[in-house]
């Protein structure tokens, strides 16, 4: 292999989730359906947030939306019915405008490294990107 491995921990992050795959999340192989990782990214996301302070429905009313404009996922090992997992999430500023979350899923109890995913967000004001200004304070990216 000549790309360079990144070993990745859940230290790495700064927060993390904790979930159980229910068995309608599952496709006929008897794995997680794809598409149910963004949803608990997603979740993951939001929670992250709220655990900032930080509030979507709050900064609606003030005019800013939050919206993801990218998501990048590499999928490692399947997840299956029943298995424990936790959301890790980290996020960093790209440019003015962006914000890129780190995530990765790791199974619970034995941290094999699920999935691995990058989601660009940026805020807007009026449907045009603004800088995401109190949100970098919150979130410690000053």
């Amino acid at each position: 292999m000549n790309r360079k491995e990144i070993f990745i921990k859940e230290e790495d992050h700064s927060y993390s989730l904790g979930f159980s795959v229910r068995d309608y999340e599952c496709d006929i192989q008897g794995v997680v359906n794809n598409a149910n990782y963004q949803h608990y990214l997603e979740h993951a996301r939001h929670e992250y947030l709220i655990s900032r302070a930080i509030s979507f429905s709050r900064l609606h009313e003030e005019g800013i939306d939050l919206i993801v404009t990218r998501v990048e996922i590499e999928y490692k090992f399947p997840l299956r019915s029943g298995d424990r997992f936790n959301v890790c999430v980290s996020v960093e500023r790209e440019g003015n405008a962006r914000l890129v979350f780190k995530q990765d899923i790791f199974r619970v109890p034995d941290g094999r490294h699920i999935i691995n995913a990058r989601v660009t967000g940026v805020a807007t004001r009026n449907g045009r990107p603004v800088s995401p200004g109190i949100l970098i304070e919150q979130l410690g990216l000053e």
